[in-house]
């Protein structure tokens, strides 16, 4: 017997699909929104959404999983290290000197990523507190062209890079379900 899980989906119409169409939570019905913040903050919602969707259903012990030897990547660990990530991007445009880590030094939030029910309970409430946090720093500066922080990042740049790292793990976090119990999808 393998401990490789079989590939599924709950999706009967497209089988590739994390759920189908009229039951996927990131289907809205309509045009997209007008104008560029409100594309970013569309995109970026759906990849929170997305992150989300891949650690439904799972245990601490599912979520705790690493993926293979000698990477520490697991789901907790991409839902702490992306509240670590919101932290750090806030930092660049908050007046003096930067938040503490959540987690600790260098690769913490990983590291720590254990099979308990109230570090994943932590984790999720960092992460949509930091979430939120950065959304409302931001919301401050609806011209997209203004520069901010010491280092004169433009506000564009902020919510592009937050869409492209989300965007990033949630290729992660496709690996790391389907690892964990065979589930497939977009």
């Amino acid at each position: 017997m393998s401990d490789v899980p079989e590939r599924w989906s709950k999706a009967a119409v497209h089988p590739d699909m994390w759920a189908d169409p009229d039951e996927d939570p990131r289907n809205r019905d309509g045009a997209s929104p007008d104008g560029e913040l409100a594309t970013l903050r569309d995109f970026l919602d759906d990849y929170r959404l997305t992150l989300r969707l891949k650690c439904e259903g799972l245990d601490p012990e599912q979520l705790a999983r690493r993926s293979v030897p000698p990477s520490t990547m697991s789901l907790l660990g991409l839902v702490r290290h992306l509240a670590e990530v919101e932290r750090d991007w806030r930092n660049w445009i908050s007046p003096g000197g930067p938040a503490p880590k959540l987690y600790g030094a260098r690769d913490a939030d990983f590291e720590g990523a254990a099979a308990e029910q109230a570090l994943v309970d932590g984790a999720f409430a960092d992460l949509a507190r930091e979430q939120a946090a950065t959304d409302a720093a931001l919301e401050g500066h609806q011209d997209l062209g203004t520069r901010v922080g010491r280092d004169g990042t433009s506000v564009r740049e902020l919510w592009v890079h937050r869409i492209e790292e989300y965007a990033r793990h949630c290729g992660h976090a496709d690996l790391l379900r389907e690892r964990i119990d065979g589930r497939v999808g977009q």
